[in-house]
C-alpha cells in the first residue's frame, strides 16, 4: 500500500512538486471534510491517510465511517485538518485511492446483495482482472464490499483453464496436479456438463463453469450434489447474478467488480 500511493504521489507531483501549492502561505492552515457526493460503500481509506502523511505527517484524517461501511449522499466520512498547502498537494492522490476503491466496493455490494436474495449461501469473488499494481488493494475493497477473494496469484490454486486443456486432458491434469501440490486446491474450468463429470470423477477441488445459463448451472449443481465446490463465471452480471445463485452455485466470481467498477463520488470540502 505504501509503495502504491509512493508511486502515485510521484507520479502527480512530477520532477518540481506542487508549484500551485507553493503560492499559499506557508503558515495556512485548514479544516475540511470527505464527503459522499452519493451512495455507496466505503473503501480505501489507509490509502487516502498515507497519501496525505507521505506529503505531510501533520495532516490529521479523522474517520467517522470505517471500511465497509455503506454512505448516502452527504454524509462525511472523514475530517481532514492541517497545513494548507499540503492538503491541497495530496488531495487528488488521496481521492482517486478513496473513490476508485469505494467503487469497487460498492459494486461488489450491489452484487452481494443481489446473490443473496436468491441464495443467501452463495459467495461472490472476485476474479485476477484487476489494475496492474493495486490488486491486493482492490481485492480489500472487494472484502469491504461483502465479496470474497479468489486467488490472488497464481502461486494460491491450481485452476485448469481451456486454454491449458489445449495441452493436456482434465483427468491427466488434476492427477499431477495432486501429486505436485497435494495440499493446493484444484479447480476445473468446465464449458459442458461431461467435463464436470470427468474432473469429479479425477478428483478436482472445484469445477469452474464457465459462460453456461442458469438451466446449465442447476444440472450441474445436481450432478455434484455437494460433493465439490461450484463455481459460476462468465459474462456474470447484476441483472443474471441472482439467477445463477438460485441455480445452486456455491461461487460467482463477476470481473465486473474491479474491472468495471465506477468510481465513487467523494469530495475534500473545505468547511
Amino acid at each position: 500500500m505504501r509503495d502504491a500511493v509512493a508511486r502515485a504521489l510521484a507520479e502527480d507531483l512530477g520532477p518540481l512538486g506542487d508549484l500551485t501549492a507553493t503560492l499559499v502561505p506557508a503558515d495556512a492552515t485548514v479544516a475540511a471534510r470527505i464527503t459522499a457526493r452519493g451512495a455507496g460503500v466505503l473503501a480505501g481509506t489507509a490509502c487516502a491517510v498515507e497519501a496525505f502523511a507521505q506529503v505531510d505527517e501533520r495532516v490529521s484524517v479523522t474517520w467517522h465511517r470505517v471500511e465497509g461501511d455503506a454512505l448516502a449522499a452527504g454524509v462525511v466520512a472523514a475530517d481532514v485538518a492541517g497545513p494548507l498547502s499540503s492538503v491541497l498537494t495530496a488531495e487528488r492522490t488521496a481521492l482517486n485511492f478513496l473513490c476508485h476503491l469505494s467503487g469497487v466496493a460498492s459494486l461488489t455490494r450491489r452484487f452481494v446483495d443481489a446473490a443473496a436474495a436468491a441464495n443467501p449461501r452463495t459467495r461472490v469473488w472476485d476474479t485476477r482482472k484487476t489494475l496492474p499494481g493495486l490488486r491486493a488493494l482492490e481485492k480489500a475493497a472487494v472484502r469491504a464490499g461483502g465479496g470474497v477473494n479468489h486467488r490472488g496469484t497464481l502461486s494460491d490454486l491450481v485452476l485448469v483453464k481451456d486454454n491449458h486443456l489445449a495441452g493436456i486432458g482434465i483427468s491427466e491434469a488434476v492427477r499431477l496436479a495432486k501429486e505436485r501440490w497435494p495440499a493446493r486446491t484444484v479447480e476445473v474450468e468446465c464449458d459442458r456438463i461431461e467435463q464436470v463429470a470427468e474432473a469429479l470423477e479425477a478428483g478436482a477441488t472445484m469445477v469452474l463453469l464457465d459462460n453456461m445459463v442458469p438451466e446449465q448451472v442447476r444440472s450441474c449443481v445436481e450432478l455434484v450434489a455437494g460433493r465439490i465446490l461450484v463455481e459460476v463465471s462468465g459474462g456474470v452480471s447484476l441483472d443474471t447474478v441472482g439467477a445463477y445463485a438460485a441455480a445452486g452455485a456455491d461461487l460467482i466470481s463477476a470481473s465486473a467488480i474491479t474491472q468495471s467498477a465506477p468510481a465513487f463520488d467523494l469530495g475534500l470540502d473545505w468547511g
